[in-house]
């Protein structure tokens, strides 16, 4: 899959030197996605596994379950509406912002020895 989206997210108004960051999903430190990497010359951050505060989109999903709570939907379409009006609701400064946030986020988790940070 990662073959078929990557391309198109790397031709955006990508700096020169940029460093792909995912998490350690199995399957994405997989023999087979490393490799690909390696061969497609992508630079891919290393990066702890379970470490929601180095992840960005976590604050993403707590947007959305902060809706979802609010909302209270009775049922699944009720959920799935609100959740896609959430999604929708995130504007582009938001992820700037969360994006902007990470060389902050990575100095608090060196300051505090990797453990968790106000992030």
């Amino acid at each position: 899959a990662i073959r078929i989206h990557f391309p198109v997210v790397s031709v955006r108004d990508m700096p020169l030197k940029w460093v792909f960051q995912q998490d350690n999903d199995p399957k994405h430190t997989s023999k087979r996605a490393k490799s690909w990497f390696q061969t497609n010359k992508i630079n891919v951050m290393e990066w702890p596994a379970q470490s929601p505060d180095l992840n960005p989109i976590e604050n993403l999903w707590g947007d959305i379950k902060n809706a979802v709570s609010e909302a209270k939907p009775r049922n699944v379409n009720e959920l799935w509406n609100v959740v896609k009006e959430s999604w929708s609701g995130i504007t582009a400064e938001r992820c700037h912002k969360l994006v902007d946030s990470m060389p902050h986020r990575c100095e608090a988790v060196i300051k505090n020895c990797g453990h968790t940070t106000k992030y």
